[in-house]
């Protein structure tokens, strides 16, 4: 696309930019213009300088190809900033090719090729780039005109090194600078992929350098130091770790605060929105830290002048677009749209996972969405208890029709069906281990708590969680289950039976449980529970292919006013 000067004004009109400058740095240089919108200030970038370095970023995109930005929006954006200055780099930070119907119906291959149109030259894996299995994520990093950097997952099989074509970092000369480009991917990732993709004959082949907090600390501190030695001015980690305690030790803030040497730190996994932070390495110096939310909300741009100030910001409200981006995103969605939006069934009942207010429920509650996935897999499996985790439940269904879309939406992982003999205290145990992070209130001005992607929707059951409890559940450095405390939270724990009653579970009895491979399998949000049980169906139909057969074969292609509320399956005290 030719960017006039009549189209780069309008696009400078359009943005709203926040913007924090490296503090301790001589010139201090804002790029902000004032500008009056509806009666309340923003600010806009002015031009950029000739030599100014640019790195545009971009996390948790999750598949919003035209979402907010999008995809089109950001290579407009792109055209202008390299309008103003040749030194312009564009980098994603994990979680681009899963999260919506176009990853799930090409396992993530649309989504490069969007990528590659962009014009990216620098990603980092996200726990859900894993989610296509290893085979899969080996082409699409062969697909990609982009360099994956990896500087902390680890390779000790004997087979193929899915990651063979990664680096840990790599060093861009801008004329007389070079600024060093690291990438880090969340020692979490095991649990909150699918654990056996990491695996070979039963065993894990792949680490994240995360024996202890020390060892990964070091493993980066050491990559660091090499780009020091080969002459790096300015270091940038490119990181998918997420910023908050629920990720500690091994969260962008623990790393920025035991490493040193690093000037900003580009983060992702916790959908955060993070104009700029200011924290403290080890040596009590400032570093920067930002990030763009999710679903290209937001870019994320990080400057760096001639004279070696460093500023970092977010950029929205672009509404400018690239034709030609915008275009091949069209044809590609002309692939497969006209089946996807066939109408297979009506909804009498908004089904969701959010409060009235906006707050997101699926994952600390019960929800109506839940229960109707919860119930597909039991009924469809013949199942005497179904249990779906929260995590995996991505998308509400509006009242009206529903179409294959729809579904996908709902479950985009591509998880398949599985059901085991399980006894009574193994569904205990894994109940147990599903509400470890509940909490009393579900929410605080407006924000979730206690959410964990582990929690259960269940359908044949029902129980008490006493959160006065103390949770109890110890997981290993790989986040799988270690232990289970005498104390327990969940309580009187009933299953369905056959004449419509609920009745006292039984420890010692076999029951047959339904969900899919990443929890019964593939060991998924670290429920190593079922692995080894016997398998009464294993890897059988897709997971929304069975939302498709619930509607049709079960619900008549009517999703009713059973549906409109919640049953109190799940008690939370």
């Amino acid at each position: 696309m030719k960017i006039t000067a009549n189209k780069i004004l309008a696009l400078l009109l359009a943005l709203a930019m926040t913007v924090c400058v490296l503090v301790g740095c001589s010139d201090g240089k804002e790029y902000t213009l004032p500008k009056e919108s509806g009666g309340s200030k923003i600010t806009v970038p002015s031009e950029l300088e000739q030599d100014d370095i640019v790195v545009l970023f971009t996390n948790d995109v999750h598949c919003g190809v035209d979402d907010d930005i999008g995809y089109a929006g950001l290579a407009a954006y792109k055209n202008y900033c390299e309008s103003m200055t040749s030194n312009v780099t564009l980098v994603d930070c994990g979680d681009a090719v899963q999260g919506d119907l176009i990853g799930a119906v090409s396992d993530g291959e649309y989504i490069v090729g969007i990528m590659n149109k962009v014009g990216y030259d620098l990603a980092v894996l996200g726990n859900h780039e894993f989610d296509y299995g290893m085979e899969q994520l080996t082409k699409l990093i062969e697909n990609s005109e982009a360099t994956y950097l990896n500087a902390n997952i680890r390779y000790s099989g004997s087979g193929q090194n899915a990651l063979e074509a990664t680096k840990p970092y790599e060093i861009i000369n801008y004329g007389d600078i070079d600024v060093a480009f690291i990438g880090v991917s969340t020692p979490y990732t095991i649990s909150s992929s699918t654990p056996t993709y990491f695996m070979e004959n039963g065993e894990f082949v792949y680490d994240f350098h995360n024996g202890s907090s020390e060892e990964f600390y070091g493993c980066i501190q050491g990559y660091i130091d090499e780009c020091e030695d080969k002459g790096a001015e300015h270091i940038i980690l490119l990181t998918h770790l997420g910023d908050t305690e629920a990720y500690s030790p091994y969260s962008s803030v623990d790393l920025i605060e035991n490493t040193d040497g690093v000037d900003a730190v580009l983060d992702a996994h916790e959908h955060s929105t993070i104009p700029c932070n200011v924290e403290k390495n080890k040596n009590g110096e400032n570093v920067l830290l930002a990030s763009t939310g999710t679903k290209l909300n937001n870019i994320g741009q990080l400057v760096i002048t001639a004279s070696g100030n460093v500023s970092v910001g977010l950029v929205s409200d672009i509404e400018e677009r690239d034709e030609e981006t915008k275009a091949f995103i069209d044809s590609i969605k002309a692939l497969y749209e006209a089946e996807l939006n066939t109408v297979i069934a009506e909804s009498k009942v908004n089904l969701t996972g959010y409060d009235p207010n906006g707050v997101r429920l699926v994952r600390n509650r019960e929800t109506n969405i839940g229960n109707f996935c919860a119930d597909a897999y039991r009924a469809v499996a013949g199942a005497d208890i179904a249990m779906v985790n929260g995590g995996g439940v991505r998308a509400d269904i509006k009242a009206g029709d529903v179409t294959y879309a729809d579904t996908i939406s709902v479950h985009p992982f591509g998880n398949t069906l599985c059901m085991v003999e399980a006894t009574g205290q193994e569904i205990v145990d894994a109940l147990e281990v599903s509400m470890y992070a509940v909490q009393s209130d579900y929410q605080s001005n407006g924000a979730a708590l206690g959410e964990n992607g582990s929690f259960m929707q269940v359908s044949g059951v029902k129980f008490t969680v006493d959160t006065s409890v103390a949770s109890t559940v110890q997981f290993d450095e790989n986040g799988m289950l270690k232990s289970i405390g005498e104390q327990r939270r969940v309580k009187d724990v009933m299953v369905l039976a056959s004449d419509g009653q609920y009745a006292p579970i039984d420890l010692t009895k076999t029951y047959k449980v339904a969900s899919h491979n990443y929890l019964l399998a593939d060991s998924g949000c670290g429920h190593n529970i079922f692995g080894d049980n016997v398998f009464l169906i294993d890897r059988a139909m897709s997971d929304y292919e069975i939302l498709i057969t619930y509607l049709k074969n079960h619900l008549n292609g009517v999703i009713g006013e059973q549906y409109a509320t919640t049953e109190g399956r799940i008690n939370v005290r």
